[in-house]
């Protein structure tokens, strides 16, 4: 305990990005959950729009998970709200390369499984191990959190391998599209996922303490893949204006669009 302590304190004194801090957190939550509100009630539901409110849904979910470790919020305690924000971005890997298939017009059922069965066995790991997950601290902005010793490893092999793996199918795919709606739609996925890989792994350079809070700055940068989701990745798949472009008159061609 003390030892954990004093890395956190070592990380408190010494942090200078401020940009991941508890009303940031909020604020990334109130995106990301307006997002999925908004791709709801813009698009027909099919499996792609499913899929894409999902992942907006689960980056809300670790937002406020992340949020209430720091402020301690509705009486629950900060390890109860570490692991319900570790399952939340625990699905996001496999919820991402499986919108990229059905993008692609593929369904890859094979790979799909894959990710879900390691995702499902991370999650019941990090929910029911007693070892799992068994610290976490607030940095003022960013969490740390601790696992069982070499699950760090391990999940961030899972985590960035899907990661590289639906970036690369993206790319892929997209060459390969003879529609070029979808071939935009996957090309701004690959951007959506560039976004937040990227600096994430420029400021772990920069700074290798911030290694610790990967996931917290990973998905403090991937509100940048919200934002391209809802505004990008979706509309151009259904051949719709963007979020920017969105006006009334837009709306009511997008929902004729939409209803074929």
């Amino acid at each position: 305990m003390s030892s954990w302590y004093t890395v956190c304190m070592r990380h408190i004194n010494k942090n200078t990005l401020y940009c991941f801090s508890p009303p940031v957190m909020l604020a990334t939550f109130a995106i990301e959950i307006s997002l999925a509100a908004y791709v709801t009630w813009r698009y027909k539901l099919t499996s792609i729009t499913k899929l894409a409110v999902s992942i907006l849904f689960f980056l809300a979910v670790f937002q406020l998970a992340e949020y209430n470790v720091c402020e301690g919020s509705f009486g629950v305690d900060s390890l109860s709200w570490s692991r319900l924000g570790y399952i939340a971005i625990t699905m996001l890997p496999p919820l991402g390369f499986h919108l990229a298939t059905r993008l692609a017009g593929r369904r890859d059922t094979v790979a799909v499984a894959i990710g879900y069965t390691m995702a499902g066995m991370f999650a019941a790991f990090f929910m029911f191990a007693g070892n799992g997950l068994t610290a976490s601290a607030c940095l003022g902005n960013y969490v740390i959190f601790k696992t069982a010793p070499g699950t760090s490893t391990l999940y961030g092999l899972y985590y960035y391998g899907w990661l590289i793996v639906g970036t690369v199918y993206c790319w892929m795919m997209a060459k390969r599209q003879a529609k070029p709606n979808q071939a935009a739609a996957l090309r701004a996925l690959m951007v959506g996922y560039l976004a937040f890989i990227t600096p994430t792994t420029f400021v772990n350079i920069v700074n290798p303490e911030t290694v610790a809070g990967i996931p917290s700055i990973m998905c403090g940068f991937a509100v940048l893949l919200a934002i391209i989701l809802a505004g990008e990745v979706i509309p151009k798949y259904y051949k719709m204006p963007g979020i920017l472009q969105f006006s009334g008159v837009a709306r009511g061609r997008a929902n004729a669009k939409t209803a074929k």
